[in-house]
């Protein structure tokens, strides 16, 4: 036992510095794709071919990136720099869809610091619940940010959800949130649960999370790394601002 507490000291501390200063590990991030300033016509109708979600759309002589429908299959970084778009690092992906969920985040001061958590799989593929599994690993550590994984929804503040909803967890997941108390939240994490990415919409499944259930806050990744999902938590929580959903032209990338 002494062996082990001497080594822990020898060791010191290895826990994301996150969110007090940036993690500049290697691997806490794949990165993801962002929008370039200028693309000749050709190019522009290359690039907005190539992708297999529509997550590239033309945009005032360039294209603009829709994260909640990117998969990172990396199609789009071409050959060359002319041919494809440029890659961003960070991890600070979390976004507030619309001017509805906008208006919800005031109340989220109600929060505080200690919350409860409920994951729900709505027919993941299991990329994204392995990334959700991580939070509770020592690097991470999510409990230092006063989250908490719960087993119930009756004692959970926020609802997170991976998967594109399949027909048979639809109704499931609507019982989980009905049975969440009141002031809740619901995070959609990974691009299934936000646009139903390359599975739907379709007849096995939803367009995503927001077919069903009001979402709060979405975090954008196929799957998101373990630090985007925690900007996530703590975008509910207010003491992180959201990020852009669509990346635009010229548009600085988050950290």
């Amino acid at each position: 036992m002494a062996n082990w507490v001497l080594r822990g000291l020898r060791t010191g501390i290895k826990t994301s510095p996150y969110p007090k200063r940036g993690d500049e590990a290697v691997g806490v991030s794949p990165g993801r794709p962002s929008a370039p300033l200028s693309r000749t016509n050709d190019a522009v109708a290359a690039l907005v071919e190539r992708c297999p979600t529509n997550a590239i759309i033309p945009h005032d002589g360039g294209v603009a990136i829709d994260h909640g429908r990117c998969v990172h299959c990396f199609r789009c970084q071409g050959d060359t720099a002319e041919s494809g778009v440029p890659w961003e690092s960070g991890y600070e992906w979390a976004a507030v869809p619309d001017a509805i969920a906008r208006a919800r985040a005031k109340l989220d001061r109600a929060f505080g610091r200690s919350l409860h958590l409920r994951f729900v799989d709505a027919g993941a593929c299991g990329a994204c619940v392995s990334e959700a599994r991580q939070l509770n690993n020592p690097y991470y550590n999510l409990h230092r940010l006063g989250f908490f994984i719960t087993p119930t929804p009756r004692n959970a503040d926020i609802l997170l959800i991976a998967g594109p909803i399949s027909d048979a967890m639809g109704l499931p997941l609507r019982k989980a949130y009905e049975a969440l108390p009141t002031p809740k939240r619901v995070v959609a994490i990974g691009t299934c649960a936000i646009s139903g990415g390359v599975f739907g919409p379709s007849f096995a499944c939803a367009g995503g999370a927001a077919d069903l259930l009001p979402v709060d806050v979405v975090v954008p990744g196929c799957p998101p790394p373990p630090l985007a999902i925690l900007h996530g938590l703590l975008t509910v929580v207010e003491r992180k601002p959201p990020s852009p959903l669509i990346s635009l032209p010229g548009q600085a990338g988050p950290t």
